[in-house]
């Protein structure tokens, strides 16, 4: 990984559909509002596009932390832009202040924090827990 200089920036938009809905995605008695699982996605690919440019080849960031506040409802048809700033980097881990808004005010913020990983050793972790993942197949 290069150096991630605090202050870098990333942003991430998408346009809410039906299967974003915490009605459709979750459970049929929740209202028909954007899915707070939904929010937390598009603040995690901001973070991800904000060190994107400094990840190495064969590199990437996963997320190890999110603690979030969800403040507004956000209806099907409206746009979500999540932003994403680091503010703090400790060897591999990275953290950053992150913050979403639909086309009417700001409906989510909190922190997340990502992990720089080796894809080669990660996909090596993946295979050696194989054999566990019969435990649960009849």
């Amino acid at each position: 990984m290069k150096d991630v200089p605090l202050g870098a920036k990333g942003n991430f938009s998408m346009l809410v559909g039906p299967q974003h809905l915490a009605n459709q995605f979750k459970d049929a008695i929740l209202p028909p509002v954007f899915a707070t699982p939904m929010m937390v996605l598009a603040m995690e690919n901001a973070a991800l596009n904000a060190i994107r440019a400094y990840l190495e080849p064969g590199e990437s960031a996963v997320g190890s932390k999110v603690e979030v506040t969800h403040l507004a409802a956000t209806p099907v048809g409206h746009w979500v832009r999540a932003e994403a700033e680091v503010v703090a980097v400790k060897g591999r881990h990275l953290q950053f202040n992150v913050a979403a808004y639909d086309e009417a005010e700001k409906i989510g913020e909190g922190v997340h924090e990502r992990v720089v990983v080796g894809l080669d050793r990660l996909g090596a972790r993946l295979e050696a827990k194989q054999p566990a993942a019969q435990f649960g197949r009849a």
